[in-house]
């Protein structure tokens, strides 16, 4: 005998639920800073406490560059903020670290080009605007350091909030099905931009198609004379292994091969390692243990993937949120890579096929290709349009990741018609840039 049936809320029973939340949580609210005691220094050193000591200065090198570059590398700070600022209470699977440098392009299964975010390692639930503070703050820091004029940069992130409550609202009006399979094709959503904006599109898509795993290769390894492959290095960006963590990385390939699908286990049958480097990737992750593994078939064809190091995220360890139990279940069975897994696959439209994870008594890992016609936009290249176009590009693709969630559609009944959320998100942001600016500056003092 089946259980009792009970209905699921309707949409409008979901939107009043969102608009109830405003009592306890006022979008007004959203405007306002941490209270309390802050220790910005004090949490990067504790993030530098378990990453690779010799990489330490080249973090700390890479952060100390522009105000920009050390917003990147702090959403560990930015996490331990929000969590003591006030919030929604509405959760969401989140990115994480949703800043404007973490969206780009990459290629689907099917070889299309798509723009999406490609950034997960924080990604877990949280309140939904953290995402979107995190963007709007990045807009606000990046255009200041790119010279932009207030009025500018207030429209770009009045533009952006809009973008992301129209997104919310149009995504939750839809079946939960057609939300799923909704997807930004770059091809089709060129011709909805102006003709600046596309220019910079074209760049960027151009740079994204010559980023190949075939490229990579050429430009990283070299062919020994019996034919094998192996990483040139490149101190300090890559760096070659010795024999114990050549074979450690060996062994826990075959752990990685057991979480893909059955289709893509088969390929690497064709295929055995050739060789392992370590790699130095990005601004924040700096330090932590990434490497670049070769896989080469008898007739030199080559497949390059990247395992990079998965700590737990910080909208857990700083923002303080626990997690729904089905999430906190599959980082205890199988560690904080295959976190990062399940949460790019709820987030990003078409993930990378070859995406799986492993771990050892150290570390947990994730895996996924690397320089798979991956690409980004410079936004301190953009002109004032396209800057604000890119933006509200970015919010739109947080809201069709967000629509994922049970909680969407309370989300858009919170929001509205977005106007006071923009005022909102304005004001902090512009007050969070400050902050960012002032940690910088001690961060800089420091060294």
């Amino acid at each position: 005998m089946l259980p009792a049936w009970t209905r699921p809320l309707s949409h409008r029973e979901l939107l009043e639920r969102g608009e109830e939340a405003r009592k306890r949580a006022p979008r007004r609210a959203l405007a306002e800073l941490a209270s309390g005691t802050r220790d910005p220094l004090g949490i990067l050193a504790a993030q530098n406490s378990s990453r690779i000591p010799e990489l330490l200065p080249l973090r700390a090198e890479r952060m100390s560059t522009t105000p920009f570059a050390f917003y990147r590398g702090t959403a560990a700070l930015m996490a331990a903020d929000l969590a003591d600022a006030p919030h929604s209470g509405i959760l969401v699977a989140s990115c994480g670290d949703a800043h404007v440098s973490n969206f780009g392009f990459y290629a689907s299964a099917e070889r299309r080009l798509m723009f999406d975010l490609n950034d997960f390692d924080e990604a877990a639930w949280a309140p939904w605007e953290w995402d979107v503070k995190r963007l709007v703050a990045s807009i606000v820091v990046g255009g200041r350091a790119s010279g932009r004029s207030d009025e500018v940069i207030d429209t770009a992130v009045l533009t952006a909030v809009s973008g992301y409550a129209r997104g919310i609202a149009r995504a939750t009006e839809l079946s939960p099905t057609a939300r799923y399979f909704t997807h930004f094709d770059v091809a089709s959503s060129r011709t909805m931009l102006d003709k600046a904006s596309q220019k910079a599109i074209r760049r960027a898509v151009k740079q994204a198609e010559r980023r190949t795993g075939e490229r990579a290769v050429r430009r990283l390894t070299v062919e020994d004379a019996d034919g094998r492959r192996r990483f040139v290095p490149d101190e300090p960006t890559t760096t070659a292994v010795g024999p114990a963590l050549l074979d450690a990385v060996h062994d826990l390939l075959s752990q990685y091969r057991r979480t893909t699908s059955p289709d893509v286990a088969l390929l690497f049958d064709h295929f055995t390692v050739s060789d392992v480097a370590r790699r130095v990737v990005g601004v924040g992750s700096v330090g932590t243990r990434c490497y670049l593994v070769l896989f080469q078939d008898g007739e030199g064809a080559t497949i390059l993937m990247q395992p990079k190091q998965a700590s737990q995220s910080v909208l857990v360890e700083y923002g303080r949120i626990p997690q729904p139990t089905a999430l906190q279940e599959v980082i205890d069975a199988d560690g904080e890579g295959a976190r990062v897994v399940a949460m790019q696959r709820i987030l990003q439209a078409l993930s990378d096929p070859f995406l799986g994870h492993m771990r050892n008594t150290n570390a947990d890992f994730y895996v996924r290709q690397f320089h798979d016609m991956k690409g980004s936009i410079d936004v301190e290249d953009l002109d004032d349009g396209p800057f604000i176009t890119y933006g509200q590009a970015c919010a739109a693709t947080i809201a069709r990741a967000h629509s994922q969630s049970l909680t969407a559609t309370e989300v858009a009944g919170y929001i509205g018609n977005g106007r006071v959320l923009g005022q909102a998100l304005l004001e902090w942001a512009r007050a969070y840039a400050a902050v960012s600016l002032a940690d910088y500056e001690a961060f800089r003092a420091s060294l």
